[in-house]
């Protein structure tokens, strides 16, 4: 059986461009609720990696066309095939799912997810793991595995126990029930719901606060609150120390604290 979108260049099922320093990846297979196929994933990979190196971009949006943002993924059509072997499944899992997360995790520049729709399986493990998460009211998130008898990966269980919290996660993985962005939002999944017609303006603003901000203290901040969750006190201590000691070596570092003593409007240039 082949994908709906087999013959697609994975150009034209994720959109791409740049604006004002904001790096806008949209997925754009409206017709399966954007579910994530194998090109997909791997371009959107290397798109977050192209942020990551490109000092002209200091802020991604990650968000998707239709009603739906992502509704899982979409294996049809990947490459392989075969009789499965011992160890085919964790290594699909190493080199997919887990690779996408991690893209967006590791990228050093903040992320922004823009969630217009359904967000299910490693649809919601992908908006969760960028750095701020923005829904539209007709939003929902699902942890779907449990309804197809599988365990959560993508980095979900890793994702929500920081989340919410143990208990919580759990609740939403043992029974797969579809939370409404409000709902969310209360949670602690997202950080603002805003009406359907007003997301991408709320997230090109948040975007543009980002990339008019310094780019590599931000980021360092990022990574000190990721690592942070993985580690000791003493580590964390360690890390922030040796973070600040880096960033002082910015222009940005150096033109905040000139603004700060000179009374003026800080100008930052993400170097």
């Amino acid at each position: 059986m082949s994908s709906p979108s087999a013959g697609v260049p994975p150009t034209d099922m994720v959109l791409h461009t740049t604006d004002n320093g904001v790096s806008w990846i949209t997925l754009n297979r409206p017709e399966a609720m954007n579910a994530v196929t194998w090109d997909q994933r791997e371009r959107v990979i290397a798109l977050l990696a192209e942020a990551s190196a490109d000092p002209a971009v200091r802020a991604v949006v990650l968000t998707a066309t239709g009603k739906g943002f992502c509704a899982g993924a979409d294996l049809r059509g990947a490459p392989g095939g075969g009789e499965r072997v011992p160890g085919d499944v964790a290594r699909t899992i190493r080199l997919g799912a887990q690779r996408l997360i991690a893209a967006v995790l590791d990228c050093e520049k903040p992320v922004i997810a823009a969630v217009n729709g359904t967000a299910a399986g490693i649809g919601a493990h992908l908006a969760l793991a960028c750095d701020l998460v923005l829904a539209a009211e007709s939003a929902q998130f699902i942890e779907v595995f449990v309804r197809r008898g599988l365990v959560p990966d993508g980095g979900g269980a890793y994702l929500l126990a920081r989340l919410v919290g143990p208990q919580r996660a759990k609740e939403l993985m043992f029974f797969g029930d579809a939370v409404r962005a409000v709902d969310a939002e209360r949670m602690g999944l997202v950080n603002r719901v805003v009406p359907d017609g007003e997301l991408a303006a709320v997230a090109g603003e948040w975007a543009q606060r980002l990339a008019t901000g310094p780019t590599r203290s931000i980021v360092l901040a990022k990574q000190l609150v990721n690592a942070s969750l993985d580690g000791d006190r003493t580590t964390a201590f360690a890390a922030e120390a040796a973070a600040q000691e880096i960033n002082m070596t910015t222009q940005d570092a150096q033109e905040g604290v000139a603004s700060f003593v000179e009374r003026r409007t800080p100008k930052y240039r993400g170097l």
